[in-house]
Protein backbone atom coordinates (compact mmCIF):
# COMPACT_ATOMS: atom_id res chain seq x y z
CA UNK A 1 0.00 0.00 0.00
CA UNK A 2 2.53 2.27 1.01
CA UNK A 3 4.87 1.33 -2.43
CA UNK A 4 5.27 4.58 -4.79
CA UNK A 5 3.99 3.49 -8.10
CA UNK A 6 5.45 4.80 -11.77
CA UNK A 7 2.42 5.71 -13.98
CA UNK A 8 3.17 6.43 -17.47
CA UNK A 9 0.09 7.75 -20.01
CA UNK A 10 1.03 8.05 -23.05
CA UNK A 11 -0.22 7.60 -26.79
CA UNK A 12 -1.79 10.38 -29.58
CA UNK A 13 -5.09 10.58 -28.11
CA UNK A 14 -5.89 13.61 -25.75
CA UNK A 15 -5.99 13.44 -22.07
CA UNK A 16 -2.93 12.38 -20.57
CA UNK A 17 -2.11 15.07 -18.95
CA UNK A 18 -6.32 15.39 -17.55
CA UNK A 19 -5.50 11.24 -16.34
CA UNK A 20 -2.48 13.12 -14.43
CA UNK A 21 -4.62 15.47 -13.17
CA UNK A 22 -7.41 12.92 -11.81
CA UNK A 23 -4.87 11.16 -10.08
CA UNK A 24 -3.65 14.51 -8.33
CA UNK A 25 -7.47 15.98 -7.30
CA UNK A 26 -7.50 12.53 -6.24
CA UNK A 27 -4.38 12.30 -3.86
CA UNK A 28 -5.38 16.31 -2.60
CA UNK A 29 -8.86 14.87 -1.90
CA UNK A 30 -6.94 12.92 1.02
CA UNK A 31 -4.88 15.67 1.84
CA UNK A 32 -1.69 14.49 0.31
CA UNK A 33 0.67 16.91 -1.77
CA UNK A 34 1.19 16.71 -5.44
CA UNK A 35 4.13 18.59 -7.63
CA UNK A 36 3.66 19.18 -11.28
CA UNK A 37 6.98 19.87 -13.45
CA UNK A 38 5.74 20.65 -16.99
CA UNK A 39 8.63 19.90 -19.16
CA UNK A 40 7.34 21.19 -22.93
CA UNK A 41 4.12 23.62 -22.02
CA UNK A 42 5.15 27.12 -21.07
CA UNK A 43 4.59 30.11 -22.42
CA UNK A 44 0.82 29.70 -23.24
CA UNK A 45 -2.32 30.35 -21.37
CA UNK A 46 -4.12 27.64 -20.32
CA UNK A 47 -5.89 26.14 -17.30
CA UNK A 48 -3.92 24.02 -15.05
CA UNK A 49 -1.99 27.74 -14.32
CA UNK A 50 -5.09 28.85 -12.77
CA UNK A 51 -6.86 25.67 -11.61
CA UNK A 52 -3.36 25.06 -9.51
CA UNK A 53 -3.67 27.71 -7.75
CA UNK A 54 -6.84 26.58 -6.04
CA UNK A 55 -5.50 23.66 -5.39
CA UNK A 56 -2.66 25.13 -2.92
CA UNK A 57 -1.18 24.04 -0.47
CA UNK A 58 -1.40 20.61 -1.57
CA UNK A 59 -0.53 21.27 -5.24
CA UNK A 60 2.08 22.94 -6.76
CA UNK A 61 2.87 23.42 -10.66
CA UNK A 62 6.26 24.11 -11.65
CA UNK A 63 6.38 25.41 -15.42
CA UNK A 64 9.74 24.77 -16.54
CA UNK A 65 9.44 24.59 -20.69
CA UNK A 66 9.69 27.33 -23.17
CA UNK A 67 6.35 25.94 -24.75
CA UNK A 68 5.82 23.46 -27.69
CA UNK A 69 8.79 22.38 -29.65
CA UNK A 70 9.22 23.37 -33.17
CA UNK A 71 5.10 24.75 -34.31
CA UNK A 72 4.44 27.95 -36.16
CA UNK A 73 4.80 30.16 -32.99
CA UNK A 74 7.71 28.70 -31.72
CA UNK A 75 10.85 31.32 -31.24
CA UNK A 76 13.25 29.70 -29.76
CA UNK A 77 16.51 28.25 -30.57
CA UNK A 78 16.28 24.43 -30.05
CA UNK A 79 19.19 24.93 -27.38
CA UNK A 80 16.89 26.64 -25.36
CA UNK A 81 14.59 24.24 -25.21
CA UNK A 82 17.27 21.50 -24.48
CA UNK A 83 18.42 24.04 -21.21
CA UNK A 84 15.09 24.33 -20.40
CA UNK A 85 13.85 20.75 -20.16
CA UNK A 86 17.77 19.97 -18.45
CA UNK A 87 16.51 22.18 -15.87
CA UNK A 88 13.46 20.38 -15.45
CA UNK A 89 14.95 17.45 -15.49
CA UNK A 90 16.83 18.17 -12.39
CA UNK A 91 14.30 19.86 -10.81
CA UNK A 92 12.18 17.01 -11.27
CA UNK A 93 14.67 14.94 -9.17
CA UNK A 94 15.00 17.50 -6.59
CA UNK A 95 10.88 17.32 -5.80
CA UNK A 96 11.27 13.51 -6.46
CA UNK A 97 13.58 12.86 -3.21
CA UNK A 98 11.95 16.20 -1.03
CA UNK A 99 10.15 13.74 0.13
CA UNK A 100 7.46 16.52 0.62
CA UNK A 101 5.55 15.49 -2.22
CA UNK A 102 3.75 12.21 -2.61
CA UNK A 103 3.44 12.38 -6.10
CA UNK A 104 5.12 13.58 -8.53
CA UNK A 105 3.89 14.98 -12.72
CA UNK A 106 6.49 14.93 -15.16
CA UNK A 107 4.28 16.88 -17.52
CA UNK A 108 5.19 15.88 -21.07
CA UNK A 109 8.38 14.43 -20.28
CA UNK A 110 7.95 11.74 -22.76
CA UNK A 111 7.87 14.06 -25.46
CA UNK A 112 11.00 15.84 -24.23
CA UNK A 113 12.65 12.34 -24.51
CA UNK A 114 11.36 11.91 -28.14
CA UNK A 115 12.88 15.05 -29.59
CA UNK A 116 15.61 14.41 -27.55
CA UNK A 117 15.68 17.74 -25.22
CA UNK A 118 16.90 15.18 -22.54
CA UNK A 119 18.71 11.88 -22.41
CA UNK A 120 16.44 8.51 -21.28
CA UNK A 121 19.34 6.72 -19.11
CA UNK A 122 18.95 10.21 -16.52
CA UNK A 123 15.27 10.13 -16.31
CA UNK A 124 15.72 6.05 -15.77
CA UNK A 125 18.33 6.93 -13.02
CA UNK A 126 16.23 9.28 -11.31
CA UNK A 127 13.06 6.89 -11.63
CA UNK A 128 15.16 3.91 -10.32
CA UNK A 129 16.72 6.01 -7.09
CA UNK A 130 12.99 7.51 -6.26
CA UNK A 131 12.27 7.21 -2.58
CA UNK A 132 10.08 4.30 -1.95
CA UNK A 133 7.14 6.01 -1.61
CA UNK A 134 6.92 8.88 -4.08
CA UNK A 135 4.83 8.15 -7.13
CA UNK A 136 5.59 9.67 -10.37
CA UNK A 137 3.59 10.39 -13.31
CA UNK A 138 4.83 10.85 -17.29
CA UNK A 139 2.46 11.92 -19.63
CA UNK A 140 3.55 12.90 -23.87
CA UNK A 141 3.02 11.45 -26.85
CA UNK A 142 5.55 8.66 -27.29
CA UNK A 143 6.77 5.77 -24.59
CA UNK A 144 10.24 4.08 -25.00
CA UNK A 145 10.30 0.77 -24.28
CA UNK A 146 12.99 1.07 -21.38
CA UNK A 147 10.32 3.66 -19.93
CA UNK A 148 7.61 0.89 -20.52
CA UNK A 149 9.84 -1.53 -18.67
CA UNK A 150 10.37 0.00 -15.27
CA UNK A 151 6.82 1.52 -15.20
CA UNK A 152 4.24 -0.26 -13.04
CA UNK A 153 0.93 0.90 -14.84
CA UNK A 154 1.21 1.87 -18.81
CA UNK A 155 -2.06 3.77 -19.82
CA UNK A 156 -1.82 4.55 -24.18
CA UNK A 157 -4.12 7.29 -25.03
CA UNK A 158 -5.75 6.31 -28.74
CA UNK A 159 -7.33 8.66 -30.90
CA UNK A 160 -10.43 7.85 -32.54
CA UNK A 161 -11.94 10.96 -33.49
CA UNK A 162 -10.71 14.67 -32.66
CA UNK A 163 -12.71 17.39 -33.56
CA UNK A 164 -9.87 19.50 -34.83
CA UNK A 165 -10.73 17.58 -38.02
CA UNK A 166 -14.23 18.76 -38.66
CA UNK A 167 -12.56 22.53 -38.35
CA UNK A 168 -13.59 23.16 -34.49
CA UNK A 169 -10.42 24.97 -32.66
CA UNK A 170 -9.19 23.67 -29.20
CA UNK A 171 -11.57 25.22 -26.17
CA UNK A 172 -10.91 26.99 -23.63
CA UNK A 173 -11.47 24.92 -20.28
CA UNK A 174 -11.30 21.50 -22.56
CA UNK A 175 -8.37 21.86 -24.50
CA UNK A 176 -6.24 24.41 -23.00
Amino acid sequence: MNRGLIIAYYGNGKGKTTAALGVALRAIGYNLNVCMVQFIKGEWDYGEIYSSNLLKPNFELVIAGKGFVGILDDDHDIKEHIESAKTALLIAKEKINSLRYDTIILDEINYALKLKLIEEHELISILEAKPPKVNVILTGNYMTDQIMDIADLVTEMREIKHPFKKGIRAKKGIDF
